[in-house]
């Protein structure tokens, strides 16, 4: 079940939004497309990134894949348990963000519901 607690990207992204600070994750779609993650590349504490673009590389089995920002901001903080253990992604990839930032951009428009999302699953079949 697609939790409530956070907006998505058509992309297979997760945010949650906290006043100026945001959490940044991956999907279960995407962890189930990607297939066993071995490898997860956080940015530098301290990086900036843009709204938009790719923040953090996740590796699987089957593919190396780019994992892009909804938000632009300044790096607070990222879940340094994932260089150790990117397979927690394939166990609780709702419960694991990857990164953390202070959110000085945000596009909301382009984010979607848990339900929305779902759709978007549902139709990508």
């Amino acid at each position: 079940m697609t939790p409530n607690d956070r907006r998505y990207t058509k992309e297979h992204e997760w945010i949650i939004v906290d006043g100026n600070k945001a959490r940044l994750g991956i999907t279960a779609h995407a962890q189930e497309a990607l297939g066993d993650i071995v490898y997860v590349e956080l940015p530098a504490v301290g990086d900036e990134v843009a709204a938009g673009a790719s923040f953090a590389v996740v590796e699987s089995v089957k593919a190396v894949s780019n994992v892009y920002t909804p938000a632009g901001g300044k790096v607070l903080s990222v879940n340094t348990a994932l260089e150790n253990e990117p397979e927690l992604l394939n166990q609780a990839p709702y419960e694991h963000f990857l990164a953390e930032l202070e959110v000085t951009a945000l596009d909301e428009g382009a984010l979607l519901t848990a339900e929305e999302y779902d759709a978007l699953v549902a139709s990508e079949g």
